[in-house]
């Protein structure tokens, strides 16, 4: 999985947000090997911080900071890190926002490590700011329990059987020749594709979605995703108002039918959450350092719905169906595959319109390396080719 993420169609990095509530003080290994036939190995060197360390200058008193962020973490994607240094940097952005009074922007390459890997790195780097020498807490995942009784058992293996046979069918053809409707949100081109990017970010409480799952006998994810897929409900059919010219925000202007599938990235650890660092470096750990990911493909049923709660019923539905299935084992295993025995470059991610990840981040208000922070700390995916990350 970390040689696709070098693929110039998949060259992936996470970017890494955190907002402080003091200015940051400016005071205060390794890359990768090919020359052995080809094939890509981590090797030792020595880090030059000037070359990892960015700081700036910024202007204290312009209009609009929380929009320079934006752009600035936005322009990012339009540079790469050399492969002859380790692939990753920092970039201190002492300037107040809305949400911080200074803003940390961490760069890292996604063949590093995935969102759980990285998440863990910086959860392990804070201590909470009530015990100074503490650690902070680590949210880690509840397992459901197992049904029981033998014709269910029965029942599970018959659907899990039958739900991987039709998703590795997709898998060939979504990665091949399947493609997604042309909507307002996809490139037009590949051309329109490597144009830049934009950074858009929104902060909401996590307290209003946990009472949404709560009333509703759902998961947070299940809430996450019937947000956006209302949301970009919306969005379309407000576009597709506007090309139609005589379209009213209230009507119906959606196409007959919007094939919009993402690709939903899943943690395939044996003990998924977030642990401490010194955990996922142990020998022969349940939780190992790496990307240790894999993805299904996520439909989006792309309608206006007369109740909200409709679309949390249907991404529940959805969600349901794809823990029903190994499409995310088989997808990895197949990454391993052909990595080892074809050219990477045939080993390539589908053609969906998005992709979509998220990963839990820390509960209370943490201190990064001695610095107080709001527990402001934002992950995103970027990359040239992909036309939307989420």
């Amino acid at each position: 999985m970390a040689r696709m993420f070098q693929q110039p169609e998949s060259n992936v990095y996470v970017i890494a947000m955190l907002g402080f509530k003091n200015p940051i003080d400016p005071h205060f290994l390794k890359v990768a090997d090919e020359k052995n036939g080809g094939e890509v190995k981590w090797v030792k060197t020595k880090v030059d911080l000037d070359n990892h360390v960015k700081i700036p200058m910024v202007d204290q008193h312009m209009a609009s900071p929380d929009q320079f962020v934006e752009d600035y973490i936005a322009n990012l994607t339009n540079t790469q890190i050399s492969t002859s240094i380790p692939m990753w940097d920092v970039h201190i952005l002492n300037l107040k926002t809305c949400d911080a009074e200074s803003t940390l922007v961490i760069r890292v390459h996604h063949s590093l490590g995935d969102g759980t890997s990285l998440m863990s790195f910086l959860i392990s780097c804070c201590r909470k700011t009530s015990e100074p020498d503490a650690l902070p807490s680590f949210p880690a995942a509840k397992k459901s329990r197992p049904h029981t009784g033998w014709f269910w058992k029965f029942w599970s293996v018959l659907l899990l059987a039958w739900n991987t046979l039709v998703d590795i069918w997709m898998c060939v053809a979504t990665t091949y020749f399947l493609k997604d409707t042309q909507t307002p949100l996809k490139a037009p081109s590949r051309a329109v594709a490597f144009t830049s990017r934009r950074i858009v970010r929104r902060t909401f409480c996590v307290d209003d979605v946990i009472l949404v799952k709560n009333a509703t006998n759902t998961k947070v994810n299940d809430v996450v995703l019937a947000i956006t897929q209302a949301g970009l409900s919306r969005y379309l059919n407000r576009k597709y108002g506007k090309g139609m010219g005589d379209g009213e925000s209230w009507e119906n202007n959606l196409p007959n039918s919007v094939r919009l599938t993402a690709t939903l990235f899943i943690n395939l650890r044996s003990s998924p959450g977030i642990y401490a660092i010194a955990e996922m470096v142990k020998k022969h750990s349940q939780t190992d350092w790496g990307n240790k990911i894999g993805y299904v493909l996520y439909p989006f049923k792309i309608a206006l719905k007369d109740n909200p709660l409709d679309y949390i019923r249907d991404a529940k539905a959805t969600m349901d169906r794809k823990k029903a299935t190994l499409e995310a084992q088989f997808r990895l295993f197949m990454a391993k595959v052909f990595v080892r025995f074809y050219p990477t470059k045939l080993a390539t991610f589908p053609l969906t319109t998005m992709w979509f990840s998220n990963v839990a981040g820390p509960r209370r208000k943490l201190a990064f390396l001695a610095i107080k922070s709001p527990s402001l700390l934002h992950l995103y995916m970027v990359n040239r080719w992909r036309s939307q990350f989420i």
